[in-house]
């Protein structure tokens, strides 16, 4: 580990296996459970978790992904029918889009290409 370096994130959701099943289709990402109310995930990059909640509150840090083909991660966030909250668009450096996951959490993924 490395002072001063982002080590980990949390986000929250109120139904843990929607989530879980939502990033392990569409990202492979992988999870431990800690009781029934944490989950930690993996294989994304980052090391982070989701904190069950009766209600996820919208704001905060974005979290952006980085894909090499943004249409086909477009498509297969589609496909597990996560709601797209800004499409595709170009900014200085590359492309990037948005989406609502399971829990109403907003993410993002952007490329280069």
């Amino acid at each position: 580990m490395k002072d001063n370096h982002i080590q980990y994130i949390e986000l929250y959701a109120t139904d843990l296996e929607s989530v879980k099943d939502f990033y392990t289709s569409v990202f492979g990402w992988t999870f431990t459970d800690y009781g029934e109310g944490y989950t930690a995930f993996s294989n994304s990059g980052l090391e982070g978790g989701f904190e069950k909640v009766d209600q996820v509150h919208k704001g905060g840090p974005l979290v952006v992904l980085y894909h090499s083909n943004l249409e086909q991660a477009l498509a297969t966030i589609q496909a597990a029918d996560a709601t797209i909250s800004k499409d595709i668009f170009s900014f200085p450096g590359g492309r990037r889009f948005q989406f609502l996951d399971p829990a109403g959490n907003e993410l993002a993924v952007w490329s280069d290409n």
